[in-house]
């Protein structure tokens, strides 16, 4: 059996912190619950140091090896995201989410089981040399956390040599992994276009200036800089994801808005996308009679994997993984990861954990598999062993 035998035997216990976890949903930095719910089982586990509201929320927790005395191996760093999504579930699962608007929609109740797991079993056997740190980071979903724990030092303090991260992967078989080595998730931005003309009566357009079409016209044109202005070969996604504007139907609105995001792993192709959308907003501003400004804020960036790091993990991944199977050389992902703020700074890996035929991320209906989470608490544990053997230099 690939996962390690300690792991399975208290999988049943992971179940019911999982299922906790997914009942109490917490949004952003503000996951003090989580963290209190964390932080109890880490005590029962016999941690050495717990460091609270690094990043308002979140949780450093420390494992030395055995018989570790200062300076005694390196830090290695084991990450997990804590927060939820403002997405109403609709699984009707005994243990669905018990705050309205919120729940667990991208498995991060699943990724603090998976790290609380491997705590358990590093505390009990100790079967390295060195220090463990274990990250339960707030804030991914809505950004901030990495960044923040960053910005706070938190690599320095805890002497962070190099950082490892999962995330499950609907539709991969349970316990399977994929990775690959370099850029793995990609850059994400967002732009945001506000549309100000002049409103009236529905029945006499003729006397306003119309925002709507304007902002129908820009949706239209931005689709054009990936079809039209971009190599065929450089990734990229823009995509408009929001318009609003009116608020009755013989009213013409004084006001349009349209945001969306936009995804690359090339600064050259981002700086094209920035160039082409300045220029559309302006143009068509221009053609309608209204005024349009544009808002380009850029986000996290790429999610980088380091190339010796991954190596590492992919072997350790293949043997923990379900029937042995790990993709080591994925296609990159579109969407986008705060993990990348930790690789910006410190040597590690990012992987996927196979979570089987559940609905898909961000979706109502998703819902954590809970055999996915022995496997990704083995990987986690053998991370450690592997890394900090007893006996190496």
């Amino acid at each position: 059996m690939p996962v390690i035998n300690r792991i399975a035997a208290f999988a049943e216990d992971m179940t019911e912190w999982r299922r906790y976890l997914h009942q109490h949903p917490e949004l952003g930095q503000q996951c003090q619950k989580t963290a209190s719910f964390v932080v109890e089982r880490l005590r029962d586990f016999g941690v050495d140091e717990i460091h609270e509201g690094i990043a308002i929320s979140g949780v450093v927790a420390i494992i030395t090896g055995r018989d570790y005395v200062d300076g005694d191996g390196p830090t290695i760093g084991l990450r997990a995201d804590m927060d939820a999504l403002p997405i109403s579930e609709t699984t009707g699962a005994d243990w669905a989410s018990k705050t309205p608007g919120k729940m667990h929609a991208c498995g991060h109740d699943g990724h603090t089981t998976m790290l609380l797991g491997a705590a358990r079993y590093l505390a009990e056997t100790r079967n390295f040399k060195g220090r463990i740190a274990l990250i339960f980071q707030p804030a991914e979903e809505t950004g901030g956390g990495a960044e923040l724990m960053v910005e706070e030092g938190m690599l320095e303090t805890f002497a962070i040599k190099e950082v490892y991260a999962l995330h499950n992967l609907p539709k991969l078989p349970v316990g399977q992994f994929l990775t690959t080595p370099g850029p793995i998730m990609a850059e994400v931005d967002s732009f945001h276009v506000d549309i100000k003309g002049e409103g009236g009566h529905g029945a006499y357009p003729q006397d306003t200036r119309d925002p709507i079409p304007a902002a129908l016209s820009i949706a239209q044109a931005m689709g054009t800089i990936v079809s039209r202005n971009n190599r065929t070969l450089d990734d990229l996604v823009v995509s408009v994801t929001m318009i609003h504007a009116g608020t009755a139907d013989n009213v013409i609105s004084e006001d349009a808005y349209l945001g969306g995001t936009v995804r690359t792993f090339d600064k050259t192709v981002k700086a094209m996308v920035m160039k082409r959308m300045t220029e559309i907003v302006a143009g068509h501003a221009a053609a309608f009679n209204v005024e349009a400004t544009l808002r380009y804020d850029e986000g996290f960036p790429a999610t980088i994997n380091s190339p010796d790091q991954t190596a590492f993990a992919v072997e350790v991944a293949r043997e923990v993984a379900a029937e042995g199977i790990v993709v080591p050389d994925a296609p990159r992902e579109m969407g986008a990861e705060d993990f990348a703020y930790f690789l910006e700074k410190t040597p590690g890996s990012y992987l996927f954990v196979g979570n089987g035929a559940s609905a898909g991320l961000h979706q109502p209906n998703y819902d954590f598999d809970d055999a996915t989470a022995p496997y990704g608490a083995s990987f986690f544990a053998r991370i450690a062993e592997r890394a900090l053997p007893l006996g190496g230099n």
